[in-house]
């Protein structure tokens, strides 16, 4: 190839490859959230109640329903109020026990955990397959940086 046709061809790479910004952004979350929510539906569940199922499964020890509600919040972005709900819920629907003042997950949380992981896995490996390595680690310290601005910019809204 030429060096007018390699720069050429590096040109139309550059005018037609997208740009990341915070469309594109929202277009991945809600596309890759939305393979999720369709295996969590599966399941009767939702994805705020994955999230929370989560933080009490991977926590090292028992949280409160504060500390739970705080750690959620910050991932979802979430009201505290309806946090407290999904808590509630789950109470009810026995996948979180009361132990005193902390909340622990059952048995039965941890294996509809372990069988929505079983059944998104091959979904993920899908979607993230054959892109390059190189590829992945810039879009992680691109999002990493997005996350700490737009984190910052929440808090200086709600201060």
């Amino acid at each position: 190839m030429t060096s007018t046709a390699a720069t050429t061809a590096a040109t139309t790479a550059a005018t037609t490859s997208p740009v990341a910004d915070a469309r594109a952004l929202g277009l991945a979350h809600y596309a890759a959230r939305g393979v999720l929510e369709h295996v969590l539906a599966r399941h009767g569940r939702t994805f705020p109640q994955q999230v929370v199922l989560r933080a009490a499964v991977t926590a090292y020890a028992p949280r409160t329903p504060d500390e739970l509600v705080t750690e959620v919040q910050g991932s979802l972005k979430a009201d505290p109020a309806d946090i407290r709900t999904v808590l509630d819920d789950l109470l009810a629907e026995q996948l979180l026990a009361a132990d005193g003042a902390h909340l622990r997950p059952t048995e039965a949380a941890r294996e509809l955990l372990t069988a929505v992981a079983a059944e998104t896995a091959p979904l993920t490996a899908r979607i993230w397959s054959g892109m390059p390595a190189e590829d992945l680690a810039a879009a992680g310290r691109v999002l990493a940086l997005v996350t700490e601005r737009a984190n910052a910019e929440l808090a200086a809204l709600t201060a």
